[in-house]
């Protein structure tokens, strides 16, 4: 019983003189850390972030200003990120060189590791490099209607990596930066302004002259095309079932569904004023009869 308590006893003064040896160690660094020197080190290193962060929200002030005059929500985002990453990369600069770590050698380790990463994500550098180039040409905008890639939707948000789009199913599809860049981009909502041409027929009893009149009447009873850019209309061929026309009306890119459901119904209805009819494939079918000898 008593080699066990002073087994203990033991143990007990051991852990305690480890303790008090690394107070003693902490003690006499922190004594040493709390130099003159270093206390106006810490006070210049605080001074000075605390410039670049009164700089850095200057700078984001700015820009916000300007975007709400000049600047897209796309564009915005693209430089946002860029002070946002090059703020935070010279913060970690400058801590690194109070601790006398050399630049040269940090620079040096990023360009291995930066080799190391564009090897092993190369589609996803390539997306973001491809992001940048997409943000910086406007080509596009958040309620934008596209085409890319076969795939026709709304745009929901435009990122360094991909764009998002819904579809008028209601469909999410994520398009990768890289395919916008490297394929045929459609914007049909680029311009404010759109243009619906419609094909139309008329059977070759109809006098032509009388059937490119007609057909220029449609647009006037639509509410939705304009007037500037004026409507056009033009024969465009012989068919197999009649005489081929074309409409061309213009509309505001809003009034896509109202515009093309008006001008057909205004077609339709010209053509039944003027006692014109739309010629369509007809079946003939001709029944023989014969005796009952054969």
């Amino acid at each position: 019983m008593n080699e066990t308590t002073d087994t203990a006893h033991s143990v007990t003064e051991a852990a305690h003189h480890v303790v008090v040896e690394s107070t003693n160690t902490f003690r006499i660094w922190f004594k040493s850390f709390l130099t003159w020197d270093n206390l106006f080190k810490l006070i210049s290193a605080l001074v000075v972030l605390l410039i670049l962060w009164i700089v850095y929200r200057l700078i984001m002030r700015a820009v916000r200003k300007i975007r709400n005059d000049k600047m897209t929500p796309q564009r915005y985002m693209l430089i946002k990120k860029i002070f946002n990453y090059a703020f935070y990369i010279i913060i970690v600069m400058y801590i690194l060189s109070m601790f006398g770590i050399k630049l040269s050698a940090v620079w040096g380790a990023a360009g291995i590791a930066g080799v190391a990463l564009g090897f092993a994500a190369q589609t996803s550098v390539s997306n973001l490099i491809s992001g940048i180039f997409v943000l910086g040409e406007g080509i596009m905008k958040v309620g934008d209607l596209i085409t890319v890639g076969g795939e026709t939707g709304t745009v929901d948000s435009v990122g360094l990596l991909s764009v998002k789009i819904h579809t008028p199913n209601n469909q999410l599809v994520r398009v990768p930066n890289s395919s916008i860049i490297n394929s045929n981009l459609i914007n049909t909502s680029f311009f404010s302004q759109r243009r619906l041409t419609i094909a139309v027929s008329v059977s070759y009893d109809t006098d032509m002259q009388t059937a490119l009149d007609t057909l220029k009447k449609a647009p006037a009873l639509c509410p939705t095309i304009l007037t500037d850019p004026a409507p056009a209309a033009w024969f465009d061929g012989f068919g197999e079932s009649g005489i081929n026309l074309t409409l061309a009306v213009w509309f505001n890119k809003t009034d896509f569904l109202a515009a093309k459901n008006e001008t057909f119904v205004a077609i339709k209805k010209v053509f039944d004023e003027a006692h014109i009819s739309i010629p369509y494939n007809k079946l003939d079918v001709s029944i023989v009869e014969r005796s009952a000898n054969n």
